[in-house]
């Protein structure tokens, strides 16, 4: 959904095996507790952004291998797009499904509705559960039973070059109309972009929607919202921030392109969450890290909305090492666990007790979306909620690249979404 991105060669280190593979040689069958002691191997899919996230995965997992060195853990990063469409076809298939995979929170759901996900209420997976954010559980439920566990959670806000924006004399917009005359101003002072619009992406359009009162389902009345007037107008909002020149959007290879403008100082904005900020900081322009403003997503007529996201660890139904799978989703969304990925990434952790801890208590990043995270808007727990976006996207990128009206946008996803929700109004 959110990062299209390229799968890198894999490294086998500190006793890790990180193998480019699924398990559909069975090497991750035979597990067992011998006098207690766990064994056998778990290949884990892990979807977070090569070049920064990765590595503090895979030497995460490392130190799950240190604790118990009978268990194997085969690291496999699966880009992102592809994730869940290839989890789908190994656990129908039966073969080549990972024990363990890394399942953005919209996935849970709808994995679980197919039977492919193992429950984990009473495993040890859900060791010390009653810390979790109540926002960053409620993803991980579905039929009354528990079928992730919370690893990280997110939201959005706007990304801004400190740099460029003194040398034009502005500050952060707080509104659209804002967001419109402070890019103006850049481009007349600077000669730079204003904002760089993610168009290949519908999650994108999530804070423009719900700035505009909007949503995409109400799931309690069952009723299909994305083509309403608040729908049209969000619309509207993003393709006139294009046609005016505020913004300069894509229809493919967005992530990549957005970064690249933002870190090399081609664009002064970009929208944005947590996951980036690493990536971010690897660019020239943020060398200096204090060069690196952020502020929440301008609001639309009805105030300031951004989306709930993250990230759940699941393990797969069909797992012939349960014990070791459950083990290590526990370790690696443990406490200890997720002060290491807030200290190394800035990414927000699921758990109460970590916000208290020094590291993750100054860290100027989380201490920003932390509250936009308490805000946020939860997206529908339903099994079909990650298919919203397909044909979301579809028109999201009609609508910016002129060859659909905002009107004609809104009306193309609801009928779509009517067709996938059959008994929904």
């Amino acid at each position: 959904m959110r990062r299209g991105i390229a799968a890198t060669a894999l490294v086998a280190a500190l006793g890790v095996t990180l193998a480019a593979c699924g398990s559909d040689d069975g090497s991750t069958n035979g597990g067992s507790k011998s006098s207690g002691e766990l064994s056998g191997t778990v290949t884990w899919w892990d979807t977070s952004n090569v070049g920064s996230e990765d590595k503090v995965f895979k030497k995460l997992a490392e130190g799950f291998t240190k604790k118990h060195p009978k268990v194997t853990v085969k690291y496999v990063n699966v880009p992102f797009g592809e994730a869940q469409n290839k989890f789908k076809n190994a656990a129908q298939s039966g073969s080549g499904a990972p024990d363990v995979i890394r399942s953005e929170v919209a996935w849970t759901p709808e994995f679980a509705d197919l039977g492919y996900l193992a429950p984990l209420d009473g495993t040890a997976a859900l060791k010390d559960d009653k810390d979790f954010l109540k926002q960053a559980a409620a993803s991980t439920k579905y039929n009354g039973k528990t079928y992730g566990v919370p690893q990280v959670i997110d939201s959005m806000g706007i990304f801004y070059n400190k740099k460029i924006f003194k040398e034009a004399g502005v500050e952060a917009p707080k509104s659209i109309d804002e967001l419109k005359s402070v890019a103006t101003k850049i481009k007349e002072k600077t000669g730079k972009t204003g904002l760089y619009l993610r168009g290949d992406d519908a999650y994108w359009f999530l804070s423009f929607l719900y700035g505009e009162g909007g949503d995409l389902v109400n799931a309690e009345q069952k009723k299909i919202t994305v083509d309403n007037a608040a729908g049209v107008k969000a619309l509207a909002t993003v393709k006139d921030l294009v046609d005016s020149k505020a913004a300069i959007t894509d229809a493919t290879n967005g992530w990549d392109n957005m970064q690249a403008a933002f870190k090399d100082g081609k664009v002064a904005m970009m929208i944005n969450g947590p996951w980036a900020v690493a990536d971010t900081f690897a660019g020239k322009e943020f060398a200096d890290k204090a060069n690196l403003g952020i502020a929440p997503v301008p609001a639309g007529s009805a105030g300031q909305g951004a989306p709930q996201g993250g990230h759940n660890l699941a393990v797969y139904a069909g797992s012939k090492n349960l014990d070791a799978s459950y083990a290590f989703v526990e370790y690696m969304t443990s406490a200890e666990a997720q002060a290491t990925t807030a200290k190394e990434l800035s990414l927000l952790p699921t758990r109460e007790s970590v916000y208290i801890k020094p590291d993750v208590a100054s860290n100027e990043m989380i201490g920003f979306f932390k509250p936009v995270v308490d805000k946020a808007v939860e997206r529908p727990w339903i099994p079909e909620g990650g298919s919203l976006f397909a044909p979301l996207q579809t028109e999201y990128t009609k609508v910016l690249t002129g060859q659909a009206t905002p009107e004609a946008g809104a009306k193309a996803t609801g009928d779509a979404y009517r067709k996938l929700l059959k008994d929904w109004k």
